[in-house]
C-alpha cells in the first residue's frame, strides 16, 4: 500500500469490512461502542490498547478519514473537527499558554484574524505579523517567547504565496512550531511537511468536500503535536460527526480529478481576463504574470481553483458585476462544484478594518471567483457579460 500512488490510496484505503462485505463502507452512526468485558472496558479506557470507546472520541468514519488525509498530507497522525475554524483553534490553543506569542502572515482568513487579535490575547497570549511581500523582516519579529509560526498559503483572498522551504527552515533555526493553513492549495496540489511544516490544517468544508454539503475541519502532523491537539479536541469536544468524515472520505476518492478540473478552469479564466479593460489586475498563481509564479510551480503541482482580479470603478462596479451573473453563485463558500463570486471586502473578510484589509490588498473593488467544474466556456461567457 505505501508504494501506490495517492490517488489510489485516497480510493482504496478503507475501514475493514463487516460481516456483510460491503464494497463501501459504510456509516457507523453510534454515539458509543460495546465493550467485550469489565477489563476491556478498563483497558481501552487506560490507553493500554486501540480501540473505539465513544464517538467525541472516535469512531470509524472519522478515522478513516484522518487516515486519508495523514496518507496525502504525508502525516503521522491527525485529528477531525466539525470545522475549519475549530482545527485552526483547536491546534493554536491546544499548543501554545499564557506569555507565548505566534508570528503569524499578515494575509490570513478573517476568522482566523480574529482568534489571533480577539481571542487568544484573553488568555495572554500575544501575536505580531509579518508582510508577505517582506519575508526578509520576519526575523526581527520573532521574539524570546516566539512559538508558533503561522501561515497560510495561498492566502485568501489576495492569492499571495510563502515560500515554505524558507518557512521550514526559519521555524528550524527557532525552534517555532510551524503550522500551515493549507486550505486552498489542498493535499492534492502541495504538501507542506515537505518542507518542514509540523501541523497541516484543512477545512474540509472547502474542496475536500467539494459539493457545498458539509462543514468540517482536519489537522494533521507530527505525531507529538497531534496527540496535544487530540487531547484538547477529547476533551473540549469539537467532534467531526461521523456522517460528515463518511462523506469527506467519499470525496477524496475523487479530489485528484476534481482538482485537474478546478485548475484548468480557473487557469483559462484568469488568463481570460488579463488584457480585459474593466479588469485592473489579476491573481492567479500559476499566471506567469503573478509576482511569485516561479515559487508556485516550485510548490504547488497546479495553481488552485481560485482566482481573484479588482474592477475599475470600484464597490459599486464591483456590486453590478456580481447582480448581472447569470451563472455563477453568489455566496461566501469556495471549492464547490459550482462556480462562486465573492465580495471579499463586503463579506467574508468585512470584520477587518479598512486599514487592516488595505495591509493585504483587499481592495473595494476585488473579486474572489471559486472556479467549479462547469463547462469552461460557460463559465468564462458569464463572467464576460457581466463584467461588459
Amino acid at each position: 500500500m505505501n508504494n501506490q500512488q495517492e490517488e489510489t490510496k485516497a480510493i482504496r484505503n478503507q475501514t475493514n469490512r463487516t460481516e456483510q462485505r460491503e464494497h463501501s463502507t459504510p456509516l457507523f452512526m453510534t454515539s458509543s461502542f460495546v465493550f467485550d468485558s469489565a477489563e476491556h472496558a478498563r483497558a481501552l479506557f487506560a490507553d493500554e490498547i486501540k480501540g473505539n470507546v465513544y464517538s467525541r472520541y472516535s469512531n470509524p468514519n472519522v478515522d478513516e478519514f484522518v487516515a486519508k488525509i495523514c496518507d496525502m498530507e504525508k502525516a503521522q497522525s491527525g485529528v477531525a473537527t466539525a470545522s475549519g475554524m475549530s482545527a485552526i483553534f483547536s491546534s493554536l490553543a491546544a499548543l501554545l499558554e499564557q506569555g507565548d506569542h505566534v508570528l503569524a502572515c499578515r494575509s490570513l482568513f478573517g476568522s482566523s484574524h480574529q482568534i489571533l487579535s480577539g481571542i487568544l490575547p484573553k488568555w495572554g497570549i500575544d501575536f505580531s505579523y509579518g508582510n508577505i511581500d517582506n519575508p526578509e523582516k520576519w526575523e526581527s519579529r520573532i521574539e524570546d517567547n516566539t512559538k508558533v509560526l503561522f501561515l497560510e498559503t495561498p492566502s485568501n483572498p489576495g492569492l499571495d504565496l510563502i515560500d515554505l522551504e524558507w518557512a521550514g527552515k526559519l521555524a528550524d533555526a527557532h525552534n517555532l512550531i510551524l503550522i500551515v493553513d493549507n486550505c486552498f492549495a489542498t493535499p492534492y496540489l502541495q504538501k507542506p511537511m515537505e518542507y518542514g511544516a509540523d501541523v497541516v490544517l484543512h477545512s474540509a468544508t472547502k474542496f475536500i468536500d467539494g459539493q457545498g454539503r458539509g462543514i468540517g475541519g482536519i489537522a494533521v502532523g507530527k505525531e507529538r503535536y497531534l496527540e496535544e491537539i487530540s487531547f484538547f479536541c477529547r476533551h473540549s469536544g469539537p467532534a467531526l460527526s461521523p456522517f460528515n468524515a463518511w462523506m469527506f472520505s467519499k470525496s477524496l476518492e475523487t479530489l485528484p480529478a476534481r482538482m485537474d478540473r478546478h485548475c484548468n478552469n480557473a487557469l483559462a479564466l484568469a488568463s481570460s481576463l488579463e488584457d480585459h479593460p474593466n479588469v485592473d489586475w489579476v491573481k492567479y498563481p500559476h499566471l506567469e504574470s503573478h509576482p511569485q509564479y516561479n515559487l508556485a510551480k516550485k510548490q504547488m503541482k497546479k495553481g488552485g481553483g481560485v482566482v481573484s482580479f479588482n474592477i475599475s470603478g470600484g464597490y459599486e462596479a464591483a456590486k453590478q458585476f456580481l447582480d448581472k451573473l447569470n451563472t455563477l453563485s453568489l455566496s461566501a463558500n469556495l471549492g464547490d462544484s459550482r462556480t462562486i463570486a465573492t465580495h471579499p471586502a463586503s463579506t467574508t473578510h468585512s470584520s477587518l478594518t479598512e486599514e487592516e484589509r488595505a495591509a493585504v490588498n483587499i481592495t473595494s473593488g476585488m473579486i474572489r471567483i471559486a472556479v467549479g467544474l462547469e463547462g469552461k466556456d460557460d463559465i468564462l461567457e458569464d463572467v464576460h457579460q457581466a463584467l461588459n
